[in-house]
């Protein structure tokens, strides 16, 4: 059999805890400030370890050739947010018929979904949407168990199974309980859940075992819930992933109208303002200025790495869906 793999996300990767808070679960606006801080830093005590910095600063024009690059690629970088919202907008928009499909299908999912659980109507919200698949999926678990008990090899073999899944509910529905749409909160916990290895036990028991009808309908009372959370987890993560574009699109925006104002300045008038030689007393003035400067022109790019690295980092997190483990893992004979 295979050997299970760790159910939260971090586990899952195999890399540091301050690593992966970076790249997907600290705020963005504090992610953007610390690469904007290390740039300052990194700039200035370059400013100090150079000999003579202030007078190198106005000797030819450093200044202008730094200062007009960014000023364009802050442009670009404009541009490429709005292709972003552009292409964010554009699946909101439709004929009344594509619109109906959408209602649709989502209503349809609602119903399988509430059919499963055995419920009149689902919640509302994605938080407590999942919580309820979760809970349900530690529930199925807990009649796989007792199904499972009066074979005593079976149960054995089904242990790992159904003590990763009601562990692992347990765990992810405390999460998801008060957790607001909007933020990473939802995304982070439904990660957490690791139902593709659990899809896959299940089938494996089932396949490879004489199963009474009794067993064999635990089972795949387990087995209907797991491949239920696998789409609403993505629907969810593609719902956020929009919430997110727009977002950076606003942030960019906004941030791009005094990175404009401050490269062009530089580009005109810093080089006039930089002290030209040391003996005027304000040695790092000339460093601090232009650190200054760059810090702010580059606060856009900062912003869109911010949001970047957290989505891209999800993303790839997510690549499968349904019973495809792509982390390595101890495979079972054939």
């Amino acid at each position: 059999m295979s050997d299970a793999p760790e159910d939260t996300m971090r586990e899952r990767a195999g890399t540091s805890r301050l690593k992966l808070r970076i790249l997907v679960d600290a705020d963005r606006r504090v992610v953007a400030a610390g690469f904007l801080a290390v740039v300052f830093v990194l700039l200035v005590a370059t400013g100090v370890v150079v000999p003579d910095a202030a007078t190198l600063l106005s000797d030819g024009d450093p200044i202008e050739t730094a200062f007009q690059p960014l000023l364009g690629g802050i442009i670009t970088g404009v541009t490429l947010v709005l292709t972003l919202n552009q292409l964010v907008l554009s699946q909101e928009l439709g004929a009344v018929g594509d619109q109906r499909e959408r209602m649709e299908g989502a209503t349809e999912f609602r119903r399988d979904v509430a059919d499963t659980l055995g419920r009149e109507v689902t919640p509302p919200e994605p938080s407590a949407f999942l919580r309820e698949l979760v809970i349900a999926a530690g529930q199925r678990a807990d009649d796989v168990e007792e199904a499972l008990a009066d074979d005593e090899d079976l149960a054995d073999d089904a242990e790992r199974l159904v003590d990763s899944v009601r562990g692992n509910a347990e765990t992810v529905g405390d999460s998801l309980d008060d957790a607001q749409f909007g933020t990473f909160e939802v995304v982070s916990a439904a990660l957490d859940f690791n139902y593709s290895w659990k899809l896959y036990e299940a089938r494996r028991l089932r396949a490879d075992h004489d199963l009474t009808d009794e067993q064999d309908d635990a089972l795949s009372a387990l087995t209907d819930v797991l491949e239920l959370f696998g789409p609403a987890r993505e629907h969810f993560k593609t719902l956020y992933f929009q919430w997110e574009l727009v977002d950076l699109s606003r942030s960019v925006l906004w941030s791009a109208v005094p990175a404009l104002a401050v490269a062009t300045g530089s580009v005109l008038y810093l080089s006039a303002l930089v002290p030209g030689a040391p003996a005027t007393g304000v040695y790092l003035a000339g460093p601090l200025v232009v650190s200054t400067a760059a810090v702010v022109a580059l606060l856009p790019f900062a912003i869109l790495l911010s949001y970047v690295l957290r989505i891209a980092t999800v993303t790839k997190r997510t690549l499968s869906i349904g019973p495809f483990t792509l982390r390595e893992t101890t495979a079972p004979e054939e």
